[in-house]
């Protein structure tokens, strides 16, 4: 077109071609420049929404580690050591932005993208000749510092993808265009590029900021939950339906997986049972009491996501008497008096007395827990049985016999002492006849009714009452020092407890006149 000699109308079309192509090139630019702003645009507000989720993932993480504790806040550390350096390198391209906006005015809230075309900006801030100005060196020491903070937090190796990650993308080693020639980080990113291009570059590292942010604190908290998740946290522990078995009784119960947190007791409000929280562990405390099966039961709360959550807990266990002494007993000498309370004790060992009960003809309850009286009748022999209820609801019984024997003739006494005894005729007319039964079980009374005095050489002398009369006393005046006057045929009966069983004739006693 431009060649060899060209009418005027040639010339014309030539120049409006060329007035084409140049509105061509315009409207291009204008274009690419507005594709710039909406990718800023779509930046920012991508970055706006990872801070919103960033700052509630990490007071989740917060919250976790103040009721769990555990690993949750070693979690909660690096995070926060992570969102101090995003902050302060993301504050920093803050104002790299500013800068990359001077001389730019809004319209209407929003920015003019078709006139951001100049790179005079960050051209004349950044770049001198062949290499950077004062503010270039701080843009890449802000970009270095940036990542010596990041992985100074994240020295787990755990963490190695996210750094691997974060070093590709702020690499800030020379770059190698498409000729294959070396070219400064910044010259490559930034210099000549139209301001509105340098712009959505710099909304692009503060959302790559804000990601490897998420990405740490999501991989904290799903390492500590994990981790506190772990098999190697728990315990198996046994728990058995109740804490004693009778043999032959069918072991019941189950084996948990559980763990004992050291902190619970901060999350553990309402407590309430027999014993208190230690090291994430309630430890009962109590006494047993009665003889049989109880029932240890309470309530604990723990706080989650802010709200209480109650638990009921409830447990069995079986009390036995205390072996504070042996079960000793002569097997020929089960004797019960006939006539008489004899008391017994009946009992199982790890059945509770309420669960427990005897029968024997003549055999009642006598007030106390497992006691009773036995007063057996006619007969040699009775046969008490016992039966008691265990806890599974079956039943075992026992029996015992005791031989039935009635109440030893007692022994007479004179003035309340029996045997053979000396003293003045004066103390024998004086003294009552009465009868005793020497270690006997029970402390039985006995009254004299009736006894025969015996002086020697003088005929008997029959006496109803407990005292010599009148004719004994005659008879005693002649008898001599030396003789022995016995108290015999003694008859007595019973007051007080067992009266009206009928009593055996009191053995003799014996008084030397002196």
């Amino acid at each position: 077109m431009a060649g060899g000699k060209l009418t005027p109308r040639q010339k014309m079309i030539n120049l409006m071609y060329l007035v084409f192509i140049a509105m061509l090139a315009m409207n291009m630019s204008k274009e690419v420049l507005s594709a710039f702003g909406l990718m800023n645009e779509r930046f920012e507000g991508a970055t706006s929404s990872a801070n919103q989720t960033n700052e509630q993932m990490l007071k989740a993480l917060d919250d976790k580690a103040a009721e769990a504790k555990g690993d949750f806040i070693a979690a909660a550390a690096t995070a926060h050591k992570v969102e101090a350096a995003s902050k302060k390198f993301f504050d920093f391209i803050g104002t790299l932005k500013t800068e990359v906006l001077v001389g730019v005015e809004a319209e209407d809230g929003k920015l003019p993208y078709e006139a951001m075309d100049k790179a005079d900006n960050l051209d004349h801030s950044w770049f001198t000749g062949d290499g950077y100005t004062k503010r270039g060196n701080e843009v890449i020491a802000a970009v270095e510092a940036y990542k010596a903070d990041m992985k100074a937090a994240l020295n787990d190796k755990k963490y190695t993808p996210i750094l691997n990650e974060l070093n590709n993308k702020f690499n800030t080693e020379p770059v190698a265009n498409k000729e294959g020639v070396k070219i400064k980080f910044l010259d490559y990113h930034f210099k000549g590029f139209p301001a509105i291009a340098s712009l959505a570059k710099l909304s692009a590292w503060q959302n790559d900021v804000k990601k490897a942010e998420s990405d740490v604190i999501a991989s904290a908290l799903g390492k500590a939950a994990v981790s506190e998740a772990s098999y190697s946290k728990f315990q198996a522990i046994v728990a058995l339906d109740k804490n004693v078995y009778f043999q032959g009784e069918p072991v019941t119960g189950k084996v948990v997986l559980g763990k004992y947190d050291p902190n619970a007791g901060a999350n553990f409000g309402n407590f309430k049972g027999p014993g208190k929280l230690v090291n994430g562990q309630a430890i009962i405390s109590t006494t047993a009491g009665a003889v049989g099966e109880q029932t240890l039961s309470g309530s604990f709360s723990f706080t989650e996501n802010g709200k209480p959550i109650p638990l009921k807990f409830e447990g069995k266990y079986v009390v036995v008497p205390r072996p504070n002494s042996a079960n000793i007993s002569a097997d020929k000498m089960n004797v019960v008096y006939r006539g008489l309370p004899n008391p017994l004790t009946i009992s199982f060992a790890g059945i509770g007395d309420n669960n427990v009960s005897a029968s024997a003809p003549g055999l009642s309850p006598a007030g106390g827990k497992g006691k009773y009286n036995l007063n057996p009748g006619a007969g040699t022999e009775v046969t008490v049985t016992a039966t008691g209820k265990m806890t599974d609801g079956k039943t075992v019984s026992d029996r015992k016999v005791f031989r039935i024997k009635g109440i030893p003739a007692p022994q007479a006494a004179i003035g309340g002492k029996d045997g053979t005894q000396k003293g003045s005729k004066s103390r024998l007319e004086v003294s009552q006849i009465t009868a005793v039964l020497p270690d006997f079980l029970y402390d039985l009374k006995f009254q004299v009714t009736q006894f025969v005095l015996k002086v020697p050489g003088q005929a008997s002398i029959v006496v109803n009452g407990d005292r010599v009369n009148a004719q004994c006393k005659a008879a005693l005046a002649k008898a001599k020092a030396g003789d022995q006057v016995t108290i015999s045929d003694v008859k007595t009966k019973i007051i007080g407890d067992g009266s009206g069983i009928q009593t055996k004739t009191a053995a003799p006693a014996i008084y030397e006149i002196q």
